[in-house]
């Protein structure tokens, strides 16, 4: 039975994801290396894609690895606190954090990288999964945000499938990150949606 020393410290983890979660990589990467406010050029977005249209693969593929790193450190804490599917919801927690930081306004980026973080650790399989669909998707389409869109909604499938309790978290996830991607979604349909420049450097 939990005590309510236990909620409090998992209300605490919770908070802890939130603000690992909420730390805006792409945002700081592209400041110390000269490429401006992030929030200012291309898409606005401070998430990994539009830091490869302002600096190249290379930073953008560096703010991936990062933007990945802390959801990864969320789950983890979670996982040692509360178990596995506590992990995932703290991954979770950090995804909110990445898409709405309490540092910036609430207005952050659309949570595919760190949704990758929480997916390398709680299940690998699914990573992967999602990995080659979203790699195939964006290659082949040029679209980003179409692979995006396809692996959230493979994510929660592959979660059910895991573990019915850890299909409700990664459900949550997608349903969020689908929401993160509604103008895209709305562009994709209309036939306006960017496609990615893929250059190594800028």
């Amino acid at each position: 039975m939990m005590t309510i020393s236990d909620g409090w410290i998992a209300v605490l983890t919770i908070v802890v994801a939130y603000l690992l979660g909420s730390i805006p990589m792409g945002l700081i990467l592209t400041k110390i290396t000269g490429r401006g406010d992030l929030r200012r050029v291309g898409s606005g977005n401070i998430g990994a894609t539009n830091v490869l249209r302002v600096g190249g693969l290379r930073l953008a593929a560096i703010t991936w690895i990062l933007d990945m790193t802390k959801a990864i450190i969320a789950v983890l804490i979670g996982a040692n606190v509360g178990g596995a599917i506590f992990g995932a919801w703290c991954g979770f927690a950090a995804i909110v954090g990445h898409c709405y930081p309490i540092w910036l306004g609430f207005r952050g980026g659309k949570g595919i990288s760190s949704l990758f973080g929480v997916l390398l650790i709680t299940s690998p399989l699914a990573f992967i999964t999602c990995g080659v669909e979203w790699l195939i998707v964006a290659l082949t389409s040029g679209y980003s945000s179409l692979g995006a869109v396809v692996a959230f909604c493979l994510m929660p499938i592959l979660g059910f499938v895991i573990d019915i309790n850890m299909g409700w978290p990664f459900l949550a996830i997608a349903l969020l990150c689908l929401w993160r991607h509604r103008g895209n979604i709305k562009r994709l349909l209309d036939g306006t949606e960017s496609k990615i420049e893929w250059k190594w450097k800028k």
